[in-house]
């Protein structure tokens, strides 16, 4: 259960702010659907259109593809246990193009990810000269 108010069209439409942010989604996805997370942050008008806008300018386009983009985020969201945006993230994902076979390439890439993080980290190995960046 939510530990904040999740705003119904209704109420969205009854505040300029909010209900400039959620027809900027619906177009932007072209889509009428507006997610819960953003119901949620239109508690706080300036939140919502702040992350709003972060959010399209980080996931639109660049250099990386919007595919990989969603993998990244799928990424820190398992690191940070986020279900909310593993869920919503996987499903983006898919909509861009990811396959079964992908997304289990991918899972098992993320664990062993973090099962070496936790081996190096736990045994404070050194990162060797030549890894190191910039030096």
């Amino acid at each position: 259960m939510a530990t904040v108010k999740l705003w119904s069209d209704a109420e969205a439409e009854a505040d300029p702010r909010v209900r400039a942010v959620f027809a900027d989604i619906r177009a932007t996805r072209g889509s009428d659907f507006v997610n819960n997370f953003w119901r949620g942050l239109a508690n706080d008008p300036g939140l919502l259109e702040r992350t709003w806008a972060s959010l399209k300018t980080v996931m639109g386009p660049g250099s990386l593809d919007p595919l990989t983009k969603e993998l990244v985020y799928i990424a820190v969201s398992i690191a940070n246990g986020c279900p909310y945006c593993i869920h919503s993230h996987t499903a983006a994902a898919g909509a861009k193009g990811l396959t079964p076979e992908q997304h289990g390439e991918f899972l098992a890439v993320v664990g062993m990810a973090n099962q070496t993080n936790a081996l190096v980290n736990g045994m404070q190995i050194p990162v060797d000269p030549a890894f190191k960046v910039g030096e």
